[in-house]
């Protein structure tokens, strides 16, 4: 492909912008911020791209999504580089991706919770002890409680909404 015909790197955000993530389709990987950089080296497209996390079940989808979308849209040499460092984080979470999760039904990270260990978020002292508040993602109600750690994907939490008393999930902070 030569200089002249080949997309703008815009043009390839925005493609990847249309790729829904694997396990959370209303969410794309760009919203996600697993898409770290596009670039152009030569003839060859450079997509560098985070795991949520080194054991995601879903990275050879993801993986495999981002070859199919870009070699339809005519990208011929075409490279995935994988980025370990730094890890992930869900402070890359688009706010735009937030809104969508929490339009799915599935609770966003809480904002300040993520891997730098700091809970700048809300938290309610309860008996000496802290709990992360997590609102409701259907009726907005912080009356909630963890049900279990561990939800329907590695990177989600089960909760209740005492008020509404349905369960949701809670996009958990890595």
């Amino acid at each position: 492909m030569s200089t002249a015909t080949r997309p703008s790197i815009d043009e390839v955000w925005d493609w990847l912008a249309q790729i829904p993530d694997p396990e959370i389709p209303v969410i794309s990987l760009v919203d996600l911020g697993i898409i770290r950089d596009v670039q152009w080296q030569g003839d060859t497209l450079i997509v560098t791209v985070t795991p949520t996390y080194s054991g995601c079940p879903a990275t050879s989808v993801i993986n495999f999504e981002i070859e199919r979308e870009l070699r339809e849209r005519g990208i011929e040499s075409l490279e995935l580089k994988r980025q370990l460092s730094p890890a992930w984080t869900t402070d890359w979470i688009s706010a735009e991706g937030r809104e969508k999760l929490r339009g799915y039904g599935i609770a966003p990270p809480v904002d300040g919770t993520a891997a730098d260990g700091a809970l700048q978020g809300r938290i309610d002292r309860l008996a000496g002890r802290s709990r992360l508040v997590v609102e409701c993602p259907r009726c907005g109600s912080e009356n909630t409680e963890r049900v279990s750690q561990f939800g329907s994907t590695p990177c989600k939490a089960s909760y209740r909404c005492k008020d509404c008393l349905e369960p949701f999930d809670y996009f958990k902070c890595i």
